[in-house]
């Protein structure tokens, strides 16, 4: 006896509308979840009746075509694209009851469960969000039951039935966590009943799913560590010199930021200029050392990722082997995963955290410096009260310095950098603050110093250049920042 047919696609395929190339959080490796929800057969009631009236009998009939599913699964996500995953899962039981004329009813019910093999391809819709689509194998038991009173009588009540088919589905994913995401899903399953019948069954789920090994992102109120330089996490190139607050330090160190390719150790081309940069400066002070630090994201095993960034490391130290520094100055550390600077979930982010620095023993001034040949550029941070673009009275004699260093190098130039931790109303107020720092500043060595207005340029970037968590006080103040950048002529 057929009780179940095929039924129109459901209109959840518009999902695959709604995705666009944003980069999502794609956590790689092995996975498990649940899912539950109600299910839907399509039983085929003029089957039944065509079959009732064979026998002259005229029918009514009542269905039960509802009832609630259940799957359990696991997988393994191969990238941000592509997972396969496999699962148990149950259907649920439907039925009809037909009430025949002379007087008699027939019943019948089916029980569906079984095993799936699914291959899934997933679509970025944006960090947290994304669609995923479905296609896979199914081999299902199927439990049918039937009986009949008075003019109905039934000669097979309860045939069984195992055999394989298709199914497939769409849904969307939210990750709560970079570990645990909700899904809500609708699949269409392809099921035979236990009489020779074939029809679908939709079950529509809510349910969870678990990464096993995802790495947590950093919790806000442990801020990542913060190197000496505020522009290492900017995705810009970050300068080579930089000045450590004098309210901190009264001292001028350098630092180094080179980002990597995934899985590559060499230094590109284009980065060589940053070490040559490092190489001036510790021939200009020969009695500066340096620690480079390799730095990686978090793909790929903590073992492999440590030694990665120890190659990075040594391949720094190398090439200013190779231009005349001494290795007895230089010492290559690799920290792995272990020091992020940015969000790992993102692609921006491991491109961040992807690097190497050079922390460089530090100079004593910087009014000393001249202006050499080879391009050089020098920063020095100023920290801010909250909302105020108020210069700090610790900070005249510093910008005094700086002043006296331009006018006595007439060909170098300035850019100040204004930032902001973002505790504004909104972006807009955030950037307008943050140029209102730049430009302070700019007025400052204007007006006091002489400092040639033309010379000198603010720029505002608001809190679009974070190297800090906002979650505490240190980090916000972190980022209430200027830098300036001074510009040595080629």
């Amino acid at each position: 006896m057929k009780f179940v047919r095929t039924s129109g696609t459901l209109s959840l395929v518009a999902l695959a509308a709604i995705a666009s190339p944003i980069a999502v959080a794609a956590e790689l490796g092995w996975y498990g979840g649940l899912g539950l929800g109600v299910s839907r057969a399509y039983i085929d009631d003029d089957r039944i009746r065509s079959e009732l009236s064979g026998v002259s009998l005229s029918t009514s009939i009542n269905d039960d075509d509802r009832d609630f599913g259940f799957k359990l699964y696991g997988g393994y996500k191969f990238n941000k694209n592509f997972a396969l995953e496999g699962g148990y899962f149950i259907l649920g039981e439907f039925g009809f009851t037909a009430n025949t004329t002379p007087t008699g009813t027939y019943t019948g019910s089916g029980k569906f469960q079984g095993l799936n093999l699914d291959l899934v391809g997933i679509l970025p819709v944006s960090e947290k969000f994304s669609a995923f689509g479905r296609v896979g194998y199914i081999y299902t038991e199927t439990k049918d039951t039937f009986s009949g009173t008075g003019a109905v009588t039934v000669t097979n009540p309860n045939p069984e039935k195992k055999e394989g088919n298709y199914k497939y589905g769409l849904g969307l994913q939210y990750d709560l966590t970079q570990a645990l995401g909700l899904r809500v899903e609708w699949e269409r399953y392809r099921v035979n009943d236990a009489v020779g019948n074939k029809g679908d069954i939709d079950m529509a789920l809510i349910g969870l799913v678990y990464t096993f090994g995802a790495k947590p992102a950093p919790r806000a109120e442990t801020p990542p560590p913060v190197y000496v330089a505020p522009v290492a996490a900017a995705p810009a190139p970050a300068p080579v010199l930089v000045i450590v607050p004098v309210a901190r330090t009264q001292q001028y160190c350098s630092i180094l930021d080179i980002q990597f390719e995934i899985n590559q150790s060499t230094v590109q081309r284009e980065s060589e200029e940053k070490l040559d940069k490092v190489v001036t400066f510790m021939r200009k002070y020969p009695d500066t050392t340096a620690v480079i630090e390799g730095h990686s994201d978090e793909v790929g095993t903590t073992a492999a990722n440590m030694r990665l960034s120890q190659s990075r490391a040594e391949g720094a130290v190398s090439y200013l082997a190779k231009n005349g520094i001494d290795r007895s100055r230089l010492q290559a550390v690799g920290y792995g995963e272990t020091r992020p600077i940015a969000d790992n979930s993102t692609e921006v982010g491991k491109r961040l955290n992807r690097r190497i620095n050079a922390i460089i023993a530090c100079a004593t001034d910087m009014e000393g410096i001249p202006a050499v040949p080879a391009r050089i550029s020098m920063a020095m941070e100023l920290e801010f009260a909250p909302n105020s673009a108020d210069i700090r009275p610790q900070y005249h004699e510093e910008l005094r310095k700086v002043a006296n260093f331009m006018n006595a190098n007439p060909r170098v130039t300035a850019t100040v950098e204004g930032h902001t931790g973002n505790l504004q109303a909104s972006a807009a107020s955030a950037m307008e603050i943050s140029q209102r720092r730049a430009q302070n500043v700019v007025n400052y060595l204007v007006n006091n110093f002489g400092v040639p207005r033309s010379r000198l340029a603010a720029e505002g970037f608001g809190q679009t250049r974070r190297f800090a968590y906002n979650t505490s006080l240190e980090g916000q103040q972190e980022n209430r920042r200027v830098n300036i950048i001074l510009d040595f002529p080629s």
